[in-house]
């Protein structure tokens, strides 16, 4: 009796954490970042034309990205934002990116507060780096980028699409707001 007891409650206990580990996420082939990205061409200024809601951008208006290489082949990155409307405080934060995989140059970390560091993943970009989708390998983050200020919207479209294929939530996206 009691062997049949605690095998009921390891049964149990198993179901318990598979479906807290499950907790409604589905499982996805891992996340592909591009074959290749030439980071002198990928450097620059940014427009954020969407992203997943995150507390550290709650608020922005007007959200951009500027990205520089330094000297030792590390990326300055420099982000901005407006708090609540353009008229509002502009908000800086400064961090440091580097090449987290050689062979492609699309997966890279960043670090805004030392020694803490995230996945940037470039999982799509235009032919021209008009665009770029940015990711991370849980799918917990996601910025829809533009080198204007706005995206035609066939292209936005065919961005979602592919999201979409790699696993993405794209109903979570929040559309920017530029000037």
């Amino acid at each position: 009796m009691k062997m049949s007891v605690r095998m009921s409650v390891t049964a149990l206990s198993l179901l318990f954490v598979a479906a807290c580990l499950s907790s409604g996420r589905e499982a996805h082939s891992p996340l592909q970042a591009l074959p290749s990205v030439d980071l002198g061409r990928y450097v620059g200024e940014w427009y954020e034309i969407a992203r997943f809601p995150h507390w550290f951008q709650e608020g922005c208006v007007g959200s951009r990205a500027v990205y520089s290489l330094r000297d030792d082949g590390k990326i300055i990155v420099l982000n901005q934002c407006y708090e609540g409307s353009f008229t509002g405080k502009l908000r800086t934060v400064k961090g440091t990116a580097w090449v987290a995989d050689e062979q492609t140059n699309a997966k890279l970390r960043v670090s805004f507060f030392w020694p803490f560091s995230g996945a940037y993943w470039i999982i799509d970009l235009g032919e021209n780096y008009e665009y770029a989708v940015v990711g991370h390998p849980d799918r917990t983050y996601l910025w829809i980028l533009s080198r204007t200020k706005t995206m035609n919207e066939k292209v936005y479209t065919e961005i979602l699409s592919r999201l979409n294929e790699q696993g993405y939530d794209t109903t979570r996206l929040i559309k920017s707001i530029q000037e």
